[in-house]
């Protein structure tokens, strides 16, 4: 285990780090969730094995620190991963998002170009979204944060279930529902309109099952190469390895 020092007041963000060849290979789990857990088995994949690896766990979940006073906003976790990845001497990583860590990835793209050569993203946020009372980060901003504390967190572990709770009950209770609040809220310009833009090769991975992405049209427009994935749910590497591997090493080989 790795970790850097990300804020004034000495945070630290702590990855597991797979030793190989560069460029490295950067992984961002989504709400709740911890890069160690969600992506083991997609970096060991003989797909995808012998680059050097970094599955890094955002600021205030999994194996890193949960400070109480940080914002938690997708701008304020980008430039903490930025600050790790200067830390671990890295630039032009590949980057892998999922879900949440998808919009943080867009987001840490966009600010600090010099950091990414290459963007997969995994079901990632793209767009704003209206706060409902069911599973994920919709859900967890229908609480103020006053209300999440004193006993909203224990509604959600009811919502989610036991696999995603085994993390989630990492993250820090303020990270947590900062980081949905933010992620629900999106960023200005949207993190799809940031995707739009951004001139790295890009891909975006959705399940097939959900049928054709919104905007697709538009997104491969610019460039990005929108691709549905079979036989699986959200959690594309968890449910179809073997298929996220073949087309994560297809997109992560592309160059600008």
């Amino acid at each position: 285990m790795r970790q850097a020092i990300v804020t004034p007041s000495e945070d630290r963000i702590r990855w597991v780090e797979v030793p190989g060849a560069e460029p490295a290979r950067v992984y961002l789990h989504g709400l709740g969730a911890s890069s160690p857990v969600y992506f083991a088995g997609a970096a060991a994949h003989p797909l995808l094995a012998g680059r050097r690896s970094l599955l890094l766990d955002l600021l205030g979940f999994g194996i890193s620190d949960r400070p109480t006073d940080f914002p938690y906003t997708l701008e304020a976790h980008a430039d903490a991963v930025a600050a790790a990845l200067d830390e671990a001497g890295l630039v032009e990583v590949e980057l892998v998002g999922h879900s949440m860590g998808g919009a943080v990835a867009i987001v840490l793209a966009h600010r600090h170009p010099r950091l990414v050569a290459n963007l997969l993203l995994v079901d990632a946020n793209l767009d704003p979204i209206t706060p409902v009372r069911r599973p994920g980060s919709s859900g967890i901003a229908t609480f103020s944060e006053e209300e999440f504390l004193a006993g909203g967190r224990e509604e959600v572990r009811r919502w989610v279930g036991p696999l995603w709770w085994s993390t989630m009950r990492l993250a820090g209770p303020e990270a947590l529902h900062r980081s949905a609040v933010h992620t629900a809220r999106g960023t200005v310009p949207t993190m799809r309109e940031i995707l739009l833009d951004l001139e790295i090769p890009r891909t975006f991975l959705h399940p097939q099952a959900d049928g054709e992405l919104p905007g697709a049209e538009r997104l491969r427009a610019s460039g990005v190469e929108v691709v549905a994935v079979p036989d699986c749910g959200h959690n594309i590497m968890f449910d179809n390895l073997d298929g996220f591997a073949a087309i994560a090493a297809t997109a992560l080989a592309r160059r600008a």
